[in-house]
């Protein structure tokens, strides 16, 4: 730290700068970068003024509670990572899409506020308890919960020059920050406990709801964007590596990092939302954080890891005795998770017992498809509009052979929900009448709609507006059409993906 004098009337004041040495320089650097990239390139859901103003509460709360407490002009920087660090994790559900928006900035300030606070409110022994940010963060979701709030994305978009230079940036500061302040092995321990854990999440069929995918995310398609995630990089390089809310020991905190890994994943595995497994990410830190002394006293800095673990060379038996224990827990371990994890673990084939229908459409005859809100559509992963449109069409010829068929099982491979509901019921009045009737579509206009929940946690709904022309066909028994209804109709087609393919969720007529 550098000290100037500023002098106000009669009063002279010290003013403390940090040094151009000093790591937290360095890291606002790295999250600075990181907004810049965001705002230009990887369109984040958060605006100038809502960082600006969480950056400016956090720095301004700590220059007036350093300057009470030993009457000097301190500059905040531990304050303004921790403003920084609001801003960029903590985003509004309402957000609008504006650059330059003050639109619920006031929470940004609340939440960078109020994280400040938990270092000079939530103490032991003389310091703070919890990573000011993390605490405040996690505190922030519980309370305002998904429908107002939600933590950055784990998926921040295709592949692409920005992606690629937002990865170059967090990793290559992570690694020089934290091999400086020699907490690379602490944050290594900690990803490879957490890849390993996810990895046995992910094989056990895993599977999280998140608004960037129309369908759940599952399998190694959910660990590969976990593990992969910026943000969790920016969670082991810059958030569990502080150094003042960790053990002290070299070997402590090999321990710490292991065990937190092992505790995000338990915390991660019965969640089913993108929003719940975040939370879960965040919380596994401020549970373990008050802790850090208890593992300062079981691996002191002094003790080799190792030799915690096998004991002196000398005692083999030893050895073997603690590789048994070492053993037993890992499988102990592996199975908690698995276990775990069955709330979130997808359902096994949908209806495996109803027999499936194939049929075959002509594509050609299908017009090109119209996306409402082409921005919007950029929001959503691997959506080809041509596809969905084409599955809508396989759908409804699905559904017109069960009715002919008067097979209400074949049903369930066409609809679910209240479509699926007032088919069969539709089908069971046709059998009353002992007939059989089917719809025959032509379609001259499709536009996809994508919209998203409140709270857009739970994945966008995708629709498809169309309009054409409709054919009531009715049937005797023998297969022969006894007559034929055509009109010009206008409805919404409302699509779910489901495991093994897309349905028909809903249809609205105008």
């Amino acid at each position: 730290m550098t000290a100037a004098t500023l002098r106000l009337g009669a009063n002279s004041y010290p003013v403390v700068l940090p040094s151009l040495r000093d790591p937290r320089l360095h890291l606002a650097a790295v999250i600075i970068s990181i907004h810049l990239i965001g705002q230009v390139g990887l369109g984040f859901r958060v605006s100038v003024p809502q960082i600006l103003v969480a950056i400016f509460s956090a720095a301004l709360l700590e220059a007036v509670l350093a300057f009470r407490r030993t009457r000097q002009l301190v500059w905040p920087a531990s304050a303004m990572l921790t403003g920084s660090g609001v801003g960029l994790i903590f985003r509004l559900t309402e957000y609008g899409g504006a650059r330059w928006t003050w639109q619920g900035s006031y929470l940004f300030a609340l939440v960078a506020a109020g994280s400040l606070l938990s270092k000079y409110v939530l103490r032991f022994r003389g310091t703070h308890l919890f990573n000011p940010s993390n605490v405040g963060l996690v505190l922030a979701f519980l309370i305002l919960g998904s429908t107002r709030a939600e933590p950055l994305d784990f998926w921040w978009g295709p592949v692409s020059v920005w992606l690629i230079a937002a990865y170059v940036i967090i990793l290559g500061g992570g690694i020089i920050i934290t091999a400086r302040l020699r907490l690379l092995a602490m944050a290594a321990t900690f990803w490879l406990t957490l890849a390993i854990g996810l990895g046995l999440l992910a094989g056990s069929g895993h599977c999280i709801t998140a608004a960037w995918s129309v369908g759940p995310v599952c399998d190694a398609a959910f660990w590969r964007v976990v593990v992969g995630s910026p943000e969790i990089l920016i969670f082991l390089f810059f958030m569990i590596t502080d150094p003042k809310t960790i053990p002290s020991g070299s070997s402590a905190r090999i321990v710490f990092a292991g065990s937190l890994g092992i505790l995000c994943t338990l915390l991660i595995a019965p969640m089913t939302t993108e929003f719940a497994a975040k939370v879960a990410l965040l919380a596994g830190l401020v549970v373990l954080t008050p802790l850090r002394a208890v593992f300062d006293r079981l691996f002191g800095m002094d003790v080799l890891l190792v030799e915690r673990l096998t004991g002196p060379a000398t005692r083999p038996l030893g050895i073997f005795s603690r590789g048994v224990v070492v053993g037993a827990g890992l499988v102990l371990i592996g199975g908690g998770v698995v276990a775990a994890g069955a709330p979130a673990q997808k359902p096994p084939q949908i209806l495996a017992h109803t027999p499936t229908i194939e049929v075959e459409i002509d594509r050609s005859l299908l017009p090109p498809v119209t996306v409402e809100d082409p921005e919007t559509l950029q929001s959503v992963k691997q959506l080809d509009p041509a596809e969905l449109a084409a599955a809508l069409a396989e759908a409804l010829e699905v559904e017109r052979q069960a009715m002919l068929k008067g097979d209400q099982r074949l049903l369930a491979a066409a609809d679910v929900g209240q479509r699926l509901a007032e088919m069969r019921q539709r089908l069971a009045d046709a059998i009353d009448r002992n007939e059989r009737s089917g719809s025959e579509y032509q379609f001259d206009s499709l536009t996809l709609q994508v919209t998203f929940p409140e709270g857009r946690q739970g994945g966008p709904s995708l629709s498809l507006l169309a309009q054409g022309k409709l054919s009531q066909v009715v049937y005797d028994q023998s297969g022969d059409e006894k007559s034929r209804e055509m009109s010009s109709f206008v409805a919404t087609f409302s699509m779910s993906l489901e495991i093994d393919g897309w349905r028909i969720a809903q249809v609205t007529s105008g």
